[in-house]
């Protein structure tokens, strides 16, 4: 049973998985709705260094946050990614993707 704190996640993940079949599919519809609803670029802070989320992207089994610094680049798992504070526009997102992920 969901508790009530879930329940606003729960609407998000329904509107972004309603027509998906499968994981997959799931996976895309909250991609598209991350893609087009957090703010991007935003700083953050990974293992202690700061870094700028400059886009999000897609893999085969994962939403990924391309991260930059100078001319560094890496691809962080979403569901890994510390959120600065106050967090960016759009990281309710987020939230649902790692309820449907069950993190």
């Amino acid at each position: 049973m969901a508790s009530k704190g879930s329940a606003p996640l729960e609407a998000m993940i329904e509107k972004a998985t309603i027509d998906a079949y499968g994981d997959d599919e799931q996976l895309a519809g909250l991609f598209t709705m991350i893609e087009e609803h957090l703010a991007v670029p935003f700083t953050t802070t990974v293992l202690g260094v700061e870094v700028t989320v400059r886009k999000v992207d897609v893999t085969a089994d994962a939403i990924v946050a391309v991260c930059a610094r100078g001319r560094h680049r890496q691809r962080i798992d979403l569901l890994d990614l510390p959120l600065p504070s106050p967090a960016p526009d759009g990281a309710a997102w987020i939230d649902a993707y790692r309820h449907w992920a069950g993190r």
